[in-house]
């Protein structure tokens, strides 16, 4: 049996085995469990009732969290238009052409957002076996294929965030840092949690959240009762 580190054991003291905590509760006991010599992200994990493989099953889209995610991501845009000038006043930190995607297609990933007008998408198709697997494909349904490339670079860097089912039907996402406190994390979460429940396909049968779980970088996960999080997160969105 593996043995279980001093950290992790005193961390378990502080959670009930199977327990579903409230939204607030839970939020306080995975920042209680940040104790790293850095500032941890704080997760959020959501499985879904659907199943992936089918297309009219996909849950894919954006939102815009109120307090960021402690970070500012790096973004290319991608265009042959006169956006350029445009993209370079909202901050992009790369902006180009054909030119940037044979940078990419050369193995450059110096970047964390794609962003692209649609006449570029001819030329960026061949790099789907390279961003794909990394989620920066640009995509229309994640709004990174838009002509309106000024306000969607400065949403990104104010902190919007992609959200997308893997394989298993889950969605993760990192929805701030520690040192934001209770407060600015529950009001990220509120957006977050509110987007996802508004994506849920038609297709779907039942419930559609199966469990939600919070924490941190270096933390244990901690189960949220769904009810709780959804009575919370939809009543903040109305």
């Amino acid at each position: 049996m593996a043995k279980i580190g001093k950290r992790r054991a005193e961390l378990l003291k502080k959670l009930e085995p199977l327990k579903a905590y409230g939204l607030e509760e839970g939020i306080e006991l995975a920042l209680s469990a940040a104790n790293a010599k850095f500032d941890e992200s704080v997760e959020i994990h959501v499985r879904l009732n659907v199943d992936p493989r089918q297309a009219d099953q996909q849950v894919r889209s954006t939102v815009g969290l109120p307090h960021g995610t402690g970070r500012t991501k790096r973004v290319v845009v991608l265009t042959s238009t006169d956006k350029n000038v445009e993209a370079q006043e909202a901050g992009a930190d790369y902006v180009g052409s054909t030119d940037l995607v044979d940078k990419i297609k050369g193995g450059w990933m110096d970047f964390e957002a794609v962003v692209a007008t649609p006449e570029m998408m001819k030329f960026i198709g061949p790099l789907g076996k390279v961003l794909g697997p990394r989620g920066l494909m640009p995509s229309a349904k994640a709004g990174t294929v838009t002509a309106n490339v000024g306000s969607t670079v400065k949403e990104i860097k104010a902190g919007r965030v992609e959200y997308r089912v893997d394989k298993f039907g889950i969605l993760h996402n990192a929805i701030g840092k520690a040192s934001f406190g209770k407060d600015k994390i529950l009001g990220n979460i509120k957006a977050y949690y509110a987007a996802v429940l508004k994506s849920r396909p038609v297709a779907v049968k039942g419930a559609y959240v199966k469990s939600l779980t919070l924490s941190t970088s270096m933390g244990l996960g901690v189960r949220i009762d769904t009810a709780d999080a959804e009575k919370i997160c939809l009543v903040a969105a109305e």
